[in-house]
């Protein structure tokens, strides 16, 4: 059994690929636009206008398998009530990676040195979801 986050950013998608490359090393794995859709009959099953967006894409982070959408394209993405871990090698690559997730967005807990952690921070990137960064010990 495997669980993967599955994340809408409605109608923000392709924008945020773009970010998780730079900022995270982001891998486009796959990427279906609506109108690739092999069952797309009459259009019914995708929002007005999207045809051109990320019905569903896969990404690889390190080792973990993420599924960005746009989902339903209302412009408000909204992730509240989880944060994605992701765990660094050293200090200096939790600066980095902290750094560039928080480009455009805010921090929420700079990253300090914890009792699990010798680097450790929190933030919220500019398309609303929740990080947390760390040094694995």
């Amino acid at each position: 059994m495997q669980i993967q986050p599955y994340l809408f950013f409605d109608g923000r998608c392709e924008e945020a690929l773009d970010f998780y490359k730079a900022a995270a090393g982001a891998k486009v794995e796959m990427l279906m636009r609506y109108k690739e859709n092999p069952d797309r009959g009459d259009g019914s099953m995708e929002p007005p206008g999207a045809a051109d967006k990320v019905m569903h894409a896969s990404i690889k982070i390190g080792d973990t398998m993420i599924l960005p959408s746009d989902g339903h394209c209302t412009g408000k993405p909204k992730f509240d009530g989880f944060s994605l871990a992701i765990s660094v090698k050293d200090e200096a690559e939790a600066d980095k990676t902290y750094a560039a997730l928080a480009k455009g967005g805010e921090a929420s807990m700079p990253l300090t040195k914890t009792f699990f952690s010798p680097k450790f921070g929190m933030l919220r990137d500019k398309f609303g979801v929740n990080w947390m960064v760390m040094v694995a010990t």
